[in-house]
């Protein structure tokens, strides 16, 4: 009798502890997000009132009773203060170390005239010693609120730059990077002199332009491949000045609410720098990177291997990136019709069609996406030529390829459609249009601006995404702008009053999907990112009003205040 009640009490112990082993445990918060706007960019629920984090996952979304439940006295809790958040947000073209060098060397975006570089360059003479290489990047002409006397094809010449600097080779960059100015001791080291009595250009490369005048005199500007005549002079970075400027990149990209990169063509020696910042724990954005199509070892190499997708979400290796014509402002995007300022003139093939073929079959082969650099109508009508003879060859045809134009800035109407028969991503970056509307129309004349150039609305109609951007450092990474070209349809200054060819606008919602889930599916990762969605990374970016809602003309006032990578804060604006 003595026994019953203490088997009783062994039983009803061992079903209690078999009753807590089996009940599920509710998993407890790392950090808990609430007190503002949230969009998720997710269609379950497109707002929320607060998100709950663990560590670098996103554990639930949804209303703040619920999201409590998951907290511990251990939770971080962020109070919004009604800011908004947002999922992290992506860029989805631009030029990593491009931004960070940007920051170490001259940085020429916000000049206005041609005297504001000289100024620029004379500072610098002052600070460097007699035959050290001066280098910097972002001018851009016709961005300028007066041009020189003297010009050639619209373009300065260079005597003002070499008087200032004639002990110290200067190479300066063109805002698109398809450019480039140099003064009289720089061509004078790559051999660049007057044009023999022939007329025969000993330096004449396929794809590019050395400028001259009447008398065949160089005037310093090297248009598209032509370049590398300059380029290949300059002195190689050092690894402590590479580390640096990707710091620098790093730092920009969390300023500005930019938790992803896509990296749109690097080489051996970029890779293995990122490959070292990772080691190292420096690799504090997500990188989705683009071998250049210019080391075509290098993607042999690559073919052989197959993508690098890193189960840490880093740095995945798995495109290719072609340049295919040049830039609009340098008259380098490769037309089907000549430049309505340039008659005669086409612009520029700077890569063999038949390559960009081959690259199509061999990245459908192997796994890897191909992304081509495409302006001109011309342009981007033989890639998707390119693309479709590549996917019928292989019977690929409903491939997830997601090949991508990049830029993709001027069509022919009846390309236009092509994208979604062919799957074709086009990865354009609205700020472009804000910066360029103004002068693009006398590149092409009112008809092809009208009918083909920034088509949004009708490709997003046509039924493909958009991935968004800056193409950074073309223009400033900064989101704001982009967003704001996006949906205005304006300049950073507000004009016109209803927007270039209004009817091409994007909506608040689409324009923040092109720079986060769209974006995310740009590189296959929208299953991991792109919108605030349990399982998902917990990247946010908060901004300090409500860029969903707030009037268009205080839109440009939008700042980033904070920005969470990986879950936890990697900048607050003080």
């Amino acid at each position: 009798m003595q026994l019953r009640p203490t088997l009783f009490y062994l039983l009803s112990t061992v079903l209690l502890f078999l009753s807590s082993c089996s009940a599920p445990q509710k998993e407890s918060a790392t950090v808990l997000i609430f007190g503002g706007p949230i969009y998720t960019v997710d269609t379950t629920q497109t707002t929320v009132a607060a998100v709950a984090t663990k560590d670098s996952i996103v554990l639930f979304a949804g209303s703040l009773d619920e999201a409590e439940k998951y907290t511990t006295e251990e939770t971080v809790r962020i109070d919004l203060k009604g800011r908004t958040m947002t999922p992290g947000l992506i860029e989805g073209h631009g030029h990593f170390m491009g931004l960070g060098y940007n920051e170490l060397n001259l940085d020429l975006l916000q000049t206005t005239s041609y005297q504001e570089i000289i100024d620029a360059v004379a500072a610098a003479v002052e600070k460097v010693a007699p035959g050290e290489w001066i280098t910097g990047r972002g001018w851009h002409h016709s961005k300028w609120s007066e041009m020189p006397e003297d010009t050639v094809h619209g373009f300065q010449t260079h005597d003002l730059l070499s008087a200032v600097s004639p002990d110290n080779p200067v190479y300066l960059r063109h805002a698109s990077g398809h450019a480039g100015f140099a003064n009289a001791k720089a061509m004078e080291i790559a051999g660049v002199g007057l044009l023999p009595k022939d007329g025969v250009d000993k330096l004449a490369i396929e794809g590019g332009e050395v400028m001259r005048d009447g008398l065949g005199r160089p005037t310093g500007i090297f248009n598209e491949r032509a370049m590398t005549l300059i380029t290949k002079h300059i002195p190689e970075s050092t690894p402590e000045k590479d580390t640096k400027a990707f710091n620098l990149a790093v730092a920009a990209c969390h300023k500005n609410g930019i938790t992803s990169f896509h990296d749109a063509g690097i080489g051996r020696e970029t890779i293995a720098l990122y490959r070292k910042q990772k080691k190292a724990g420096a690799m504090n954005v997500r990188l989705y990177a683009m071998l250049t199509g210019w080391e075509k070892d290098l993607l042999e190499e690559w073919y052989g291997k197959g993508p690098e997708i890193d189960p840490d979400n880093r740095l995945t290796i798995r495109s290719i990136k072609l340049n295919c014509d040049g830039a609009l402002g340098s008259r380098g995007a490769w037309l089907l019709e000549s430049y309505s300022d340039r008659p005669g003139h086409f612009g520029h093939e700077t890569l063999p069609m038949e390559f960009v073929r081959s690259t199509a079959i061999k990245g459908l082969q192997n796994g890897f996406q191909v992304c081509a650099h495409a302006i001109g109508d011309r342009a981007n009508r033989e890639i998707l030529d390119r693309y479709e003879v590549a996917l019928k060859e292989i019977s690929l045809a409903n491939a997830d390829h997601r090949f991508r134009i990049e830029h993709a800035q001027h069509l022919h109407p009846d390309d236009i459609p092509r994208f979604a028969a062919l799957n074709v991503i086009p990865a354009m970056q609205a700020v472009h249009m804000s910066s360029d509307r103004p002068w693009a129309i006398d590149r092409l004349g009112e008809k092809r601006i009208k009918e083909g150039a920034y088509m949004w609305q009708t490709l997003l109609k046509s039924g493909v995404p958009i991935v968004n951007g800056t193409d950074v450092p073309v223009e400033p990474i900064n989101p704001i702008a982009s967003f704001y070209a996006s949906v205005s349809r304006k300049t950073l200054k507000g004009t016109p009053e209803n927007g270039y060819e209004p009817d091409q606008k994007m909506t608040r919602e689409q324009a923040l999907r092109s720079y986060t889930l769209d974006a995310a599916y740009g590189a296959f990762e929208e299953n991991i990112k792109g919108s605030i969605t349990k399982g998902k990374l917990a990247d946010f970016t908060i901004f300090d009003q409500d860029l969903m809602t707030v009037a268009e003309n205080e839109l440009l006032d939008t700042k980033v205040v904070m920005t969470i990578f990986n879950g936890k804060v990697v900048f607050e604006k003080k």
